[in-house]
């Protein structure tokens, strides 16, 4: 089966270099496809908080691509996982998600805070964030990923 996604627009941001961590500090909006999309595809998403930005890792070429286990990021600290129980841009189908904060909508643009993904990066869905569709009862996670993402939002860190 063959699966066909068309970008619904592109990412603007301040960082234009793909690497990890303080994302924070980067200014991000979504600039829709104005030949497909007019300003009413965003009408009412400045009502919600949030929205789930769906991306395309457009950068990672094939080559770099993980299929099995690996220790993320490289580290010989934490242990060899699989690739789907990390969240790495060298992913099969190079598809990534956020949860980014809504600053505002302007036309076809809209503005986040939150985004990690480069200037350019193809945007394949926006979907607003509703806690219903939140976990359900306690998260958890293994320490090496808590230490993984230490400095990857908040510059302070």
């Amino acid at each position: 089966m063959q699966i066909t996604i068309d970008p619904i627009g592109h990412v603007r941001s301040t960082r234009a270099e793909v690497r990890d961590d303080d994302w924070d500090r980067e200014v991000a909006s979504i600039e829709l496809d104005t030949t497909t999309f007019g300003p009413d595809a965003l009408l009412g998403l400045q009502q919600f908080s949030h929205v789930e930005v769906l991306y395309c890792f457009d950068q990672v070429p094939e080559s770099k691509i993980e299929r099995g286990a690996r220790r993320p990021r490289g580290n010989p600290d934490w242990p060899l996982v699989g690739i789907f129980a990390q969240r790495g841009k060298n992913r099969p189908n190079r598809l990534g998600a956020t949860i980014a904060k809504i600053v505002r909508v302007e036309g076809t643009t809209l503005h986040v805070s939150g985004l990690d993904a480069v200037d350019g990066t193809p945007v394949v869905d926006l979907k607003p964030y509703m806690d219903e569709f939140g976990p359900r009862g306690a998260v958890t996670q293994p320490t090496w990923a808590t230490e993984l993402m230490h400095g990857y939002w908040d510059t302070s860190a």
